[in-house]
């Protein structure tokens, strides 16, 4: 089955099947070029012909699990105590270690955000509190960007309740990154929302959205706006999964799957933190490498002239070829696909990778991303592609059900404690 074309069908792939449920013994697969291996489950080799891309021929076929995937899943299926020790060896669990890769703004902290929720009994109160000067902070971001574009592009005049003092009031706007600014200024509140309600915003977000920066959470935000900026305001578990927090350094959690550890590190995704991962890649048992499809006709804050799913191209050729991942798998999470369905119908993908010819069919269009991606795959690494939407819980909860079986026999199996069939 492959990821069709509606937003509804699109939806409804991202919640995926485990590669092999005992239970109901469906797969769910990207479909790939030529090579049946190529599923989005497990993938370690990738077809030499890009699916709709210029000048190729392109053959469409639904692929299936291949037998050790299938065989792994089957064995922790029908033999639970497996997953916890070894039972001839009765060695004590092992932690494993895994790193949470990817560009900036490509979903890394969402999902860090929804493993706490998922495995640690979600937020607290007061971490919910916590948050607050955040979500302050995202919404003024995303109103200054509104202001900043439409003075670029020479259109602020034509502002229906906002003169250019207002808008001035807004870009100089401050939040004071503490808990003590308990609500937002109404004063300025009330001129943010005529921003938003204005018609000339609601064009400019949908015709021009790929011309100039704007957090991905701007709309949900703007829609938004009355709650979170009266009186008495608590952000919920929504508000917090859609805030932005830029990575600075690396920040690690630990949860369980059945009876393994898990460490995961969370690291910089802006250039100048990524000196900052080689002490992390000693004895990395997993990657989860996140991607941001809807950052294909966006350009890098820390460089104007570089695409961003360029950079992420890059990054991921470095990675899964890099002398420390030898025996490392990876998870591809091909993320915020929700936008990347809004965007797309108005923001050609050719325009930005122009031997793309699938037009504005979505399923097209993620095949031939995944595709890029994988032909860059030199090391014939084990790739676990995965079409997400970090701010689904459900959705991200389901794909750590898929891939926690791999994880945890890769893990058991490198270090001994549990025995190949």
């Amino acid at each position: 089955m492959g990821i069709c074309g509606s937003k509804e069908e699109v939806s409804a792939s991202n919640k995926l099947q485990p590669t092999t449920n005992a239970r109901n013994n469906s797969t769910n697969n990207v479909e790939t070029n030529n090579n049946p291996s190529n599923s989005i489950n497990s993938s370690k080799s990738s077809s030499s012909q890009p699916p709709q891309v210029k000048n190729q021929k392109s053959s469409n076929s639904t692929t299936t699990t291949n037998g050790k995937s299938q065989e792994l899943a089957t064995t922790s299926q029908t033999n639970g105590d497996s997953l916890k020790t070894n039972g001839k060896n009765n060695k004590p669990k092992q932690e494993v270690k895994m790193l949470l890769l990817g560009s900036g703004e490509s979903g890394k902290s969402t999902i860090l955000k929804q493993i706490k929720i998922i495995h640690q009994n979600g937020f607290t109160r007061r971490e919910l509190y916590d948050y607050k000067p955040f979500v302050f902070k995202n919404i003024s971001e995303c109103a200054q960007s509104i202001v900043k574009a439409l003075r670029q592009f020479e259109l602020e005049d034509q502002l229906q309740e906002l003169s250019h003092e207002d808008t001035e009031e807004i870009l100089n706007l401050e939040i004071p990154m503490d808990t003590d600014y308990d609500q937002f200024d109404p004063q300025v509140s009330s001129k943010i929302k005529k921003l938003v309600s204005d018609p000339l915003t609601k064009k400019l977000m949908e015709e021009r959205r790929n011309e100039f920066y704007i957090l991905d959470s701007a709309k949900y935000f703007f829609e938004n706006l009355d709650r979170i900026t009266g009186e008495n305001y608590i952000p919920n578990v929504t508000d917090v999964l859609r805030t932005r927090k830029q990575t600075s350094g690396i920040y690690d959690i630990k949860f369980q799957l059945e009876d393994i550890d898990i460490h995961l590190y969370d690291v910089g995704g802006q250039r100048s933190e990524r000196k900052k991962w080689i002490h992390c890649f000693d004895n990395v048992t997993v990657i989860m490498f996140c991607v941001a499809l809807s950052e294909y006709d966006q350009v890098l804050l820390e460089s104007s002239s570089q695409n961003r799913l360029e950079e992420s191209l890059n990054l991921f050729e470095s990675v899964v070829n890099s002398m420390w991942f030898r025996r490392t798998s990876v998870v591809l999470c091909l993320n915020k696909i929700d936008v990347f369905i809004e965007k797309l119908p108005n923001s050609p993908l050719e325009n930005y990778f122009p031997d793309y010819v699938g037009g504005n069919d979505v399923n097209k269009a993620v095949k031939y991303l995944l595709w890029r991606f994988r032909q860059l795959n030199r090391a014939d690494l084990n790739i676990m592609p995965y079409v997400t939407q970090a701010t689904d819980t459900s959705n991200i909860k389901l794909a750590f059900a898929v891939v926690k079986e791999t994880i945890i026999h890769n893990a058991l199996m490198d270090s001994g404690i549990l025995q190949s069939a």
